[in-house]
């Protein structure tokens, strides 16, 4: 024999219930959507826990007045330089690392030379700033296979041992690039604004004012030049 149960549910639970489901239709909050804001709050935690993980990639170094400075560097890394105003010599090296070193007749007096760099995610940035107005010689080394971006107000700059790509200005000065085999570029981007450009492995020579050319090739790096006031010359 089967026996059923049919117990009524006390008059102010039922009272109780109905309710609770009135008032969460009057404000228009669908139990889903409970459920979502739970999701995104949950998801908001996993990601806060992430953010030291990928901090931790991040490498912050700065130092004031001393005539040398260096910083390890991940292979093939994209750095970008802002060098302040002097004659200042970017070469490429077979070393892992970037250094910085400091000559010149003025090379005892910089109390207030300041380098900042940052590293990250295969990227790097160095700033130098900062110290004598004149008669500071400044030397970086990287390694030759970086990608370079290098901005200087003015002097007199040499980049030289770089097989990586290239993207270089200079407002005020004279800017000589060692290019290696013009062969190795899909494409080279000169100007100067006032002043000459000299570029026998590309076969372009011109003078005066507003002046550029551009090149096509079947390399793979990229070469892009341009100085505001004074000469370029690519060898």
């Amino acid at each position: 024999m089967n026996f059923s149960w049919n117990i009524p549910r006390p008059l102010g639970v039922s009272l109780l219930n109905n309710a609770r489901r009135t008032r969460a239709r009057r404000r228009g909050i669908p139990m889903n959507r409970i459920h979502q804001k739970t999701m995104v709050s949950l998801l908001c935690s996993i990601a806060l826990v992430a953010l030291p993980v990928s901090a931790a990639d991040k490498t912050e170094i700065s130092e004031r007045g001393v005539p040398h400075f260096e910083a390890q560097l991940p292979a093939g890394a994209r750095i970008a330089l802002h060098i302040r105003s002097g004659a200042v010599r970017i070469v490429g090296s077979d070393e892992g690392k970037l250094t910085v070193n400091i000559s010149g007749r003025n090379k005892n007096k910089i109390d207030d030379l300041r380098y900042r760099f940052t590293s990250s995610s295969g990227s790097a940035e160095l700033h130098v700033s900062g110290g004598p107005r004149n008669d500071l010689d400044i030397e970086v080394r990287i390694p030759r296979n970086s990608e370079l971006y290098a901005r200087i107000p003015a002097g007199d700059v040499t980049i030289e041992n770089i097989t990586g790509s290239k993207d270089v200005e200079l407002r005020a000065g004279d800017l000589t690039i060692s290019v290696g085999n013009p062969a190795d570029y899909s494409h080279v981007e000169a100007s100067v604004v006032a002043g000459d450009i000299s570029a026998s492995p590309f076969g372009e020579d011109h003078g005066g004012l507003f002046r550029s050319f551009h090149k096509s090739g079947p390399g793979k790096y990229t070469l892009y030049a341009h100085v505001t006031a004074g000469d370029l010359r690519l060898k």
